[in-house]
């Protein structure tokens, strides 16, 4: 884990950060009181977070797959308990959820959910969607919607490291609503079975 950093109290904000205090009904969540250090990169930030954290063009339920599956590879717990909440409420079953932590990607997943985790790893693995992973995408996604995996992979890329730079605390609210759910000791154990994993030849 990394350095924390004292969060930044709303009542601490930059003035140009007022819509954005707004915009979160005066209560934004950790992860948002750490980029408020920076208040022109929070304020730049802000429409590109609005549109991923959505899923953009591809909808909540398949941009909660996407992010779940950058937080497992970045072993990013802040990012992974926050959007076990979101995804719950996204329509994703906690069967699903716990699914996307085995790098295998079995075949109780759709084709279309299969084909997204498998984006995510090539992005990660590779900075780039391979040719046959991207034929699969093509099947059931627009060239709009390959676009968003890409970006919204790419922002909770960013996050992440801010995250596991600062060793960024899980907002208690999201802790209480998720306890009994998942918990850091089980998904640590779980990233840790997730990097080990080695494809078959």
């Amino acid at each position: 884990m990394g350095q924390s950093i004292s969060t930044k109290n709303v009542s601490d904000w930059d003035p140009c950060l007022t819509p954005i205090a707004d915009d979160m009904q005066g209560a934004p969540i950790n992860v948002h009181k750490l980029m408020a250090h920076n208040p022109a990169l929070l304020k730049a930030w802000w429409s590109f977070r609005n549109h991923s954290v959505n899923g953009g063009s591809l909808g909540s339920r398949s941009g909660e797959l996407v992010i779940l599956r950058v937080a497992v590879h970045l072993s990013a717990w802040y990012e992974w308990g926050s959007h076990v909440d979101r995804a719950l409420r996204c329509g994703l079953s906690l069967i699903e959820i716990e699914a996307v932590l085995d790098r295998s990607i079995g075949p109780e997943w759709a084709t279309p959910d299969a084909a997204l985790l498998c984006a995510v790893d090539d992005l990660i693995q590779t900075h780039q969607i391979s040719q046959p992973t991207l034929a699969k995408l093509e099947t059931h996604f627009d060239t709009a919607q390959i676009m968003d995996v890409i970006a919204i992979h790419g922002m909770y890329v960013i996050l992440g490291c801010m995250i596991k730079t600062w060793g960024l605390p899980l907002d208690d609210a999201v802790q209480e609503r998720i306890s009994g759910l998942s918990s850091e000791a089980a998904f640590e154990t779980a990233a840790r079975s997730f990097h080990k994993f080695k494809h078959p030849d």
